[in-house]
């Protein structure tokens, strides 16, 4: 009976194994393809002492350079940015943030204010895989969740991925169990160059309100820092599209007016800041490259220092040992990029 006990135990612990190990080498590893989907699990690397954070979709982790606000005044920040993050999903991600720091300052970029319902599995799980698991990560799961998906498969990616076996290459074993970093503090370098051309006009929409659930998870968000005493900053990237409307500029602005909130709308600020259409994007206007998201930082670094409780960190030696090392990764990757564009005409990767 005993060595029946035994042997069933093995075969458990042989299937749970595999199992494992299946579930690891299937699973998407965002090295090559979907760089973005890295985004969410970078950040446990990088948690604690971040006196800013960030919150959105790629108008913030393409457009704010992190590096930048610490080499100008020594700002600590972390974007939590993925791609189409839903404002549900901003707020989750901040819920999580949470567990591990409290910063003084967080800035959300207004743009999923949007989308009213979820839409896309694929942006949910860019988004919500690499989450550490928690009674957070549940919740933003159960919200996030489009009628074909279920939570079951999000335990067990493995339910999902099964069929990635075709697609296998040598970075999923090379990754299967820890990949590289891509971002700098959740910032994703891109250093070529598009200019933008003619914008298209917007179309017109037969009802510019912004849904219920929308307003719901931003007062969550508003309330959530408001009992952690962070100061919380609504904006909007200076991106020429999609479409920022002038009545949603509206609905934000008397958001922000009634709850004594600080929104920016970069959009009105781009000569201030410096930004050139023609040099500053890398894909014609819908976002910036590594030059435009520096004009942008640096301008943002002195408001933050001007206009919150943020301060100079670069005074505390064990906080500037760290950052020098994210400086010399970014400065790594900027060499790269640059190499690449010179041997290529364009980049082949993030790296």
């Amino acid at each position: 009976m005993k060595k029946r006990i035994i042997s069933i135990a093995a075969a458990v612990i042989v299937l749970a194994a595999t199992f494992f190990l299946l579930q690891r080498l299937l699973m998407p590893k965002y090295i090559s393809v979907n760089e973005e989907g890295g985004l969410a699990a970078e950040y446990y690397d990088n948690a604690g002492n971040n006196d800013v954070i960030f919150i959105g979709d790629c108008e913030v982790y393409t457009n704010y350079s992190p590096i930048k606000m610490w080499t100008e005044r020594g700002i600590t920040s972390y974007i939590r940015g993925t791609p189409q993050q839903m404002i549900w999903q901003a707020y989750y991600m901040l819920e999580d943030a949470l567990r591990y720091e409290t910063p003084k300052v967080v800035i959300y970029n207004v743009l999923s204010m949007k989308h009213g319902e979820p839409e896309s599995e694929a942006y949910n799980r860019l988004a919500l895989d690499g989450m550490r698991w928690s009674s957070t990560k549940y919740r933003a799961i159960k919200a996030s969740m489009t009628e074909e998906e279920s939570v079951i498969s999000y335990v067990f990616p493995l339910l999902r991925f099964h069929s990635r076996w075709s697609e296998i290459t040598a970075e999923d074993f090379e990754y299967m169990f820890k990949t590289e970093p891509l971002s700098h503090n959740g910032y994703l370098m891109r250093i070529d160059t598009k200019p933008a051309g003619t914008v298209p006009d917007p179309i017109p929409l037969p009802d510019y309100s912004f849904a219920q659930v929308c307003w719901d998870y931003l007062e969550k968000i508003r309330s959530l820092c408001e009992d952690n005493g962070i100061q919380l900053i609504l904006v909007k990237a200076p991106t020429l599209y999609p479409a920022w409307y002038p009545q949603w500029e509206e609905q934000i602005e008397a958001y922000a007016k009634e709850h004594g909130l600080t929104y920016l709308n970069f959009l009105e600020k781009t000569e201030e800041i410096g930004i050139d259409y023609t040099k500053d994007t890398f894909d014609a206007g819908m976002h910036l490259n590594l030059s435009g998201a520096e004009k942008l930082a640096a301008w943002l670094a002195d408001y933050l220092a001007d206009n919150t409780a943020v301060s100079d960190r670069r005074g505390d030696t064990a906080t500037a040992e760290q950052w020098q090392k994210k400086i010399e990764f970014y400065e790594a990757m900027q060499a790269s990029q640059k190499k690449q564009l010179e041997e290529n005409g364009s980049l082949n990767s993030f790296r």
